[in-house]
């Protein structure tokens, strides 16, 4: 009768340990990202009272005869199920849609958490604000002026440089795709100032030198008279009126197919039967490629520059595309429809400074800045682990890794299994009240039921007392 005795202590002890569990899993209920546990119960080894015995000639086999010592608590597993998405517009919390862990750093120590509610601190760092501990990934590089990504090496802490300067850039390259009326009329001599007018179509575009001065590049374009298909353009950075209204090109504005030596302000653009794009011929007769793109360099004075060693103004060069031979798309064109602008892209901006940020699906953190311009400044690492049931609880709403859990397999979103990122979202916790009421209910049962086995026991065990009197 003391087997039974010791078997209902050991139910009441793990139905409260199950107890415990299940308190734990209520009272995480609104705790970001955190993942409910699970007790699973086993019995205890059996006493044998006999063995099995097998089959013979005049009798069938017998049956091993146990006596179970009770219960114990097999694992305490945690339930890693994805729990519901909360939009909190707040652009620093990340939530992840799938599996995966962000990665924190508190010193020389790595902890993994499903907790995206994350912060800048004073230096910029991107921070778990409650602890402290470092959100990693990787900081973009500069490389000729393009931000690189090198997600292959070693994750390092995120610093978002808010207020940080974006310095001025020069432009280098400009692109036009406009057309020109087919039957814009030509322009022929003697003309009146309206006609020119009318036979001038005028695109204007703003480019930046290395100060971050504004520019304004005017390129006009006009029928070359008696000479089908053909158009002359003439190309000025701040073009200025006299007082005649003639234009003046002040800043020396030069353009040229590959050079800006011997060659002045115009070119001539070639056009064949379908008004695609087919030639380009400078003032010197450099004639432009035959296939491809059709680039041409361009030179102007930077006023207010400091002047070369040899006296001469400081100038500036950059690369205008006018399209691609053959091409109807982003290319200058020739049709029989209202002319159109524009020049549609330059890469040139003044100063700014980094007003704002955001985070995008794949964790890449891209910095706006106030002068219109996008830098991204890093992306954020997770980690997936073969067996993330087996990582270790490290409090704060971390994980550690274990002998069971794997080494963290670290990288980006989407690959090797790993989810995607919602930036102004959080993770709330998995959770399930009316799931946890229930198993509390079931556990309380189960603890009651114990306790009447030990309640039966005592009453035997005064019955056996009372024999003798």
């Amino acid at each position: 009768m003391m087997r039974s005795l010791y078997s209902a202590v050991s139910g009441m002890q793990n139905h409260q340990t199950r107890m415990d569990v299940i308190g734990n899993n209520i009272s995480n209920v609104n705790t970001y990202g955190f993942k409910k546990g699970r007790v699973d119960f086993q019995d205890m080894i059996s006493q044998q009272l006999s063995g099995a015995a097998k089959p013979t000639a005049e009798v069938g086999g017998v049956n091993p005869k146990e006596v179970g010592l009770g219960m114990s608590v097999a694992a305490i597993d945690t339930i890693f199920t994805q729990g519901s998405l909360q939009s909190t517009g707040v652009q620093t919390d990340v939530a992840i849609q799938g599996n995966g862990f962000f990665i924190l750093q508190n010193g020389e120590e790595t902890f993994y958490t499903r907790n995206g509610a994350f912060g800048i601190d004073r230096d910029g760092t991107l921070v778990n604000p409650a602890n402290g501990m470092k959100v990693q990934g990787w900081m973009a590089r500069d490389l000729n002026g393009e931000q690189v990504l090198t997600t292959a090496a070693s994750p390092t802490d995120l610093t978002i440089p808010v207020g940080a300067k974006d310095p001025a850039k020069a432009t280098q390259n400009v692109n036009f795709a406009c057309n020109l009326n087919k039957n814009t009329p030509e322009i022929l001599a003697g003309a009146s100032p309206a006609d020119i007018a009318k036979g001038t179509w005028n695109t204007e575009m703003k480019i930046y030198d290395s100060f971050g001065n504004e520019h304004n590049l005017a390129v006009s374009f006009t029928r070359i008279p008696e000479t089908p298909n053909q158009w002359q353009a003439q190309v000025i950075v701040d073009p200025v009126t006299d007082e005649e209204g003639n234009i003046v090109n002040a800043t020396n504005t030069r353009v040229g197919v590959g050079t800006t030596n011997g060659v002045e302000d115009t070119f001539t653009v070639v056009f064949d039967n379908t008004g695609t794009l087919q030639a380009v011929t400078d003032v010197a007769g450099n004639p432009s490629n035959e296939s491809g793109e059709i680039v041409l360099q361009a030179i102007f004075d930077v006023n207010g520059a400091t002047p070369e060693a040899d006296g001469r103004p400081f100038q500036q060069t950059f690369n205008i595309n006018i399209g691609t031979i053959g091409s109807q798309r982003n290319t200058i064109t020739q049709c029989a429809s209202q002319s159109s602008t524009k020049a549609f892209y330059q890469d040139g901006y003044k100063m700014g400074y980094l007003d704002n940020f955001k985070i995008d699906s794949s964790g890449i953190i891209t910095g706006v800045y106030s002068n219109g311009t996008n830098r991204t400044i890093g992306q954020i690492a997770l980690a997936s682990f073969t067996n993330q049931g087996g990582l270790e609880k490290a409090g704060d709403n971390t994980y550690k890794e274990s002998n069971n859990s794997g080494v963290a397999n670290i990288g980006t979103s989407g690959i090797a299994g790993k989810g995607s990122m919602l930036a102004g979202t959080l993770e709330m916790s998995n959770v399930d009240l009316t799931s946890e009421f229930t198993d509390m209910i079931v556990t309380q049962r189960g603890f009651q039921a114990n306790s009447k086995t030990v309640q039966t026991d005592d009453t035997l065990l005064e019955t056996v007392l009372s024999l003798k009197r």
